[in-house]
């Protein structure tokens, strides 16, 4: 992983003044979940990330179109949700460019933050690549929704990067932990940012 801090284009978060914070979204579109969130964004007028995988956007190209006219942008996940340290360089980088075959963008967030740094290497001449500087831990099964809230909301600063997972077996945790979180940090001043 320290090798990758050598390169141009990786961001783990996106230090400002303005008191923004940058939430993201891995694994959509799903149509158990996408549309709660975007609801629940529009409600507070929050503009997120979402890192779509490539086979989802295909099957479900509806909720995709959903997500940019909420106005939030949208990154390459890969098509199929791939971890690249058990990928060769030329399998993961022909996953990545099906997905972009579906997905138009700049940005790109590799499945489980795994990457090695030959793939990086490749990638990082055409895209951002996004990590995160919060972990909501929405997809841990044994976690609570409230210290899922409580980890998230304690660690959060001005220009994190946080992730959330647009996925069935997160939802219990985003219905409970996503409005809450967003209120909150709404009430505090800050404004949520879609990454660019």
């Amino acid at each position: 992983m320290r090798d990758l801090l050598t390169l141009k284009n990786i961001i783990w978060n996106i230090p400002n003044k303005q008191k923004e914070i940058f939430l993201t979204f891995d694994d959509g579109p799903n149509p158990s979940t996408t549309e709660f969130i975007l609801e629940c964004l529009d409600k507070y007028n929050a503009k997120a990330t979402f890192f779509c995988i490539g086979k989802n956007v295909e099957k479900y190209p509806q909720l995709f179109e959903a997500i940019l006219k909420g106005g939030h942008t949208i990154g390459n996940h890969t098509y199929n949700h791939l971890k690249g340290w058990k990928c060769s360089l030329q399998e993961y980088i022909d996953d990545v460019q099906l997905a972009s075959k579906f997905i138009e963008s700049n940005l790109f967030r590799p499945p489980y933050g795994q990457i090695s740094f030959s793939q990086a290497k490749v990638l990082h001449r055409t895209y951002k690549i996004v990590f995160w500087s919060v972990l909501t831990w929405d997809f841990k099964i044994k976690i609570e929704p409230s210290r899922c809230l409580d980890n998230t909301s304690l660690k959060t600063k001005m220009g994190d990067i946080i992730v959330f997972h647009d996925s069935t077996k997160a939802f219990h945790k985003v219905e409970h932990v996503l409005p809450v979180f967003v209120s909150r940090f709404k009430e505090l001043g800050y404004s949520f940012e879609a990454i660019k």
